[in-house]
């Protein structure tokens, strides 16, 4: 049975919206490698497509210009981070057993090269108004009512005990994670063990005996 016009055509839709999606995830994971070694300032988009495998034309016919890519990299760490960390600890009923679920997954995530671009950004961006700033601010926001969320349920079921308000505890518990997991990227497994001692000494709870012993 001979094939129609359509079907070749839409076989060829396809097949240049595969190579579109390729093009593009290549070009997002230079870039967010390239911002998180150089930071946004710093970013020279002809090398971003070098190490893609793309020439410039190729990135400036999928983004206008560095503010569109880093922003676009930016909802692409956040996909990623939600897929890989994020969800796991939504599946999880337990608010503490999530909170812990989080911290682990977080270390493991930290050990991907890309994984420094939101902190990169977030401190380059710190006191001013831009939008690849804003982006940031909100993702983090989203992260801290989260966690403010489980700390308050934590608190109510008395899994966790008392303490400074949800809100400012989700600050700490957030801050000491990302103390933790970026100095100590890559550093398996000592980056999760370390990650859950750090926010349970935040959250008040008792510390779990030591999984990893060291060398000597």
């Amino acid at each position: 049975m001979p094939v129609g016009k359509a079907e070749i055509s839409e076989g060829g839709r396809q097949k240049q919206a595969d190579r579109r999606a390729r093009t593009r995830s290549a070009l997002l994971e230079a870039a967010a490698r390239g911002l998180s070694t150089y930071g946004y300032a710093n970013l020279v988009l002809e090398r971003v497509a070098s190490e893609a495998g793309y020439t410039r034309g190729a990135l400036y016919h999928l983004f206008a210009n560095k503010e569109e890519l880093a922003l676009a990299v930016v909802r692409w760490v956040e996909e990623s981070w939600n897929a890989e960390v994020g969800r796991l600890a939504d599946e999880e009923a337990d608010p503490v057993e999530a909170l812990l679920l989080m911290a682990r997954g977080h270390a493991v995530y930290c050990r991907r090269d890309v994984a420094g671009v939101l902190m990169t950004l977030r401190m380059e961006f710190a006191g001013q108004d831009h939008p690849v700033g804003r982006a940031i601010a909100e993702i983090v926001d989203r992260v801290l009512a989260v966690c403010a969320e489980r700390i308050a349920a934590g608190r109510a079921s008395g899994a966790i005990p008392p303490g400074p308000p949800p809100q400012q505890t989700a600050d700490a518990y957030l801050g000491a994670l990302e103390g933790v997991t970026i100095p100590l990227a890559g550093h398996a497994p000592y980056d999760v063990e370390l990650a859950e001692r750090a926010v349970r000494g935040v959250l008040g709870l008792p510390p779990v005996p030591t999984a990893v012993e060291s060398p000597e």
